[in-house]
């Protein structure tokens, strides 16, 4: 018996790894049926049973699979941790419900049983995800497959009838908002705050964690933390999906991405649940929800709320501290993780230069260029857009919209969120529909030109918008060559940057005929805004979201995929020539 045990688990453990992702997946089934599609009450009684016993059947499965692993290779490995971890929070929650203590009474509520079977089905089929290098898939194609997948998933969970209060969501609403979420936009159909129901939102949740990091990118590390490694083949194809150029380092660039998430996310929940009154709330359950999806939701630049009218609700449109919290989030989400961690090596090296002066009287150790030359134009770049917007909001709306606002401080942190939030973030902290025309032209520009590369925002980019505004000053002081930073800029990032400029009017310019077809009747610069807001993933709206035909919905809808995975990225993936050649064409000048 002992001896059978010991070969299932040393050469047939890709079958253990498949039978345990099919009976998660069951189990992962039941919990949806659950807590979305079924509405007899007595049913669902019964379901409630099933469900624990489910819960602790995976338990004593998961304990029985992890044990026997670690007898068999007689020693506690990589892929053994994560086992280990689903095992603890299995037992935490397990004591909590029966010992009924009072400091983990909070772990009694069924959500944790929900949270630990879906935890269990996410790991077996991150374990799958490592196994796509057997498809030979572009992985830019992957990529983009991994997010059609993720929406199609979240459109038929926000179908189900215990996702809204009412009547459920039709195909193409559910279509729009599984799209708005995982393309992190924030445009909607429909109020989150009254439509969709407490199970809905965490749907609507979970699609904006994944649209904003990617699945592949979640999968990947969960796959990684619960197999205990990645084949070659898996590097190279993670390392071309987070456009990392070091193969060997893509597992840490992977770890530190989730990590810098969350990490400023449980940050940024916990600061906005203190930045808000209990009384507003109907328990400190609700309270505690609101802060996790604001947090995330700002992070992500997503732009939804679980209040309606959202940051210009009263209880938030006066709250300055939590406006200046949402903000910081949506800046440090919109300036890539690349630029956090290098800005993190800057201030940890400086650290520590002043601990070795102050403690042991060392000097300070000079590193060159510890601020690597993107953060340094992304940082510059940003700077800019936020005086540039804080600014003009400021004086264009000092009558208007800020009027209402008593203090001076108001007025300015006012019209900082509005000038920062319009650029991907789509929180609005006054009424959209009461700003000036000029106002809502600087938000256009300001949602085209959107966020930093390799952030959760979207828009032309920083990068893009830097490059092609100084090249053209180059090109005016009669320079042949861009110079930035005493660095030469490549030809080729050049050409990138103008080619993105030019595909981005091309999908914009189409998206607004197509809207001026099927909704005309909304006024052309409603359906501008729309489409620019669509397009850069902001979620700003003129009000016409909710009113617009079904055909105009899939319009937006397709927009607002094509700007998340970005149109130049694509037609290089669907139309890439890989073909050599030896020779070159003479060259000619063009009339300008």
């Amino acid at each position: 018996m002992l001896s059978d045990i010991k070969y299932i688990f040393r050469y047939r453990e890709k079958a253990v790894d498949r039978v345990m992702l099919y009976v998660s997946l069951v189990c992962a089934l039941v919990v949806l049926f659950h807590l979305g599609y079924n509405t007899d009450k007595a049913t669902a009684r019964q379901f409630a049973v099933i469900t624990k016993w489910i819960f602790y059947g995976l338990m004593i499965l998961g304990m029985i699979r992890t044990a026997l692993s670690i007898v068999v290779a007689q020693r506690i490995v990589a892929a053994h941790y994560g086992g280990l971890v689903l095992i603890i929070y299995f037992a935490v929650v397990a004591i909590a419900r029966t010992a009924h203590l009072d400091f983990v009474s909070f772990l009694q509520q069924d959500e944790w049983l929900y949270l630990g079977i879906l935890a269990v089905f996410l790991t077996e089929l991150s374990k799958s995800s490592l196994f796509f290098d057997n498809f030979y898939f572009n992985p830019t194609i992957l990529f983009v497959i991994s997010f059609l997948v993720l929406i199609l998933i979240g459109t038929l969970l926000l179908m189900l009838p215990r996702t809204t209060s009412g009547q459920p969501l039709s195909f193409v609403d559910a279509l729009f908002m599984a799209t708005s979420g995982v393309c992190i936009t924030g445009l909607s159909v429909i109020d989150v705050s009254i439509r969709l129901t407490g199970f809905g939102q965490t749907v609507l949740l979970v699609l904006i964690q994944l649209g904003a990091l990617g699945i592949m990118t979640f999968t990947g590390f969960f796959g990684y933390f619960f197999s205990g490694g990645f084949s070659y083949k898996n590097q190279l194809m993670y390392s071309e999906i987070l456009g990392h150029n070091k193969v060997g380092s893509v597992i840490n660039t992977m770890i530190k991405i989730i990590f810098i998430t969350l990490f400023f996310e449980a940050i940024g929940a916990v600061l906005i649940y203190f930045s808000m009154e209990s009384a507003d709330f109907d328990s400190n359950g609700e309270r505690l929800f609101f802060s996790v999806f604001h947090a995330v939701s700002a992070f992500c630049n997503a732009g939804f709320s679980t209040i309606g009218d959202g940051i210009h609700n009263p209880l938030m449109r006066f709250n300055y501290s939590l406006q200046l919290v949402i903000a910081a989030l949506f800046i440090l989400g919109g300036f890539g993780f690349a630029i956090v961690l290098n800005l993190y090596t800057f201030i940890k090296r400086w650290v520590i230069n002043f601990f070795n002066r102050a403690f042991y009287g060392r000097p300070f150790s000079y590193r060159a260029w510890v601020i690597s030359f993107n953060s340094r134009l992304i940082g510059w770049t940003t700077f800019i857009l936020i005086v540039f917007g804080t600014a003009c909001t400021f004086f264009l709306e000092y009558g208007h919209t800020l009027a209402e606002h008593q203090t001076l401080w108001g007025k300015i942190v006012s019209a900082f969120f509005t000038g920062t939030s319009s650029r991907t973030a789509g929180f609005n902290a006054s009424a959209m529909s009461e700003f000036t025309f000029p106002t809502v032209m600087l938000m256009i520009l300001l949602m085209w030109v959107g966020a930093s590369p390799g952030s959760t925002g979207g828009g032309i980019k920083t990068t893009t918008f830097a490059i092609a505004f100084l090249n053209i000053v180059s090109l005016a002081r009669g320079k042949d060559d861009l110079e930035i930073f005493r660095r030469k800029i490549s030809n080729d990032a050049v050409s990138k940057a103008f080619a993105i400029i030019m595909l981005s009017f091309l999908a914009i310019g189409l998206a607004i005929f197509a809207l001026t077809v099927t909704d005309g009747d909304k006024g052309l610069l409603n359906i501008a805004f729309e489409c620019f807001s669509a397009y850069a993933t902001c979620g700003l709206s003129l009000g016409i979201t909710p009113g617009l035909s079904d055909g105009g919905k899939v319009i937006v809808t397709c927009t607002m995929f094509v700007g998340r995975v970005g149109l130049l990225t694509l037609l290089v993936a669907l139309i890439k020539n890989t073909r050599n050649r030896n020779f070159t064409y003479p060259q000619e000048k063009v009339l300008f």
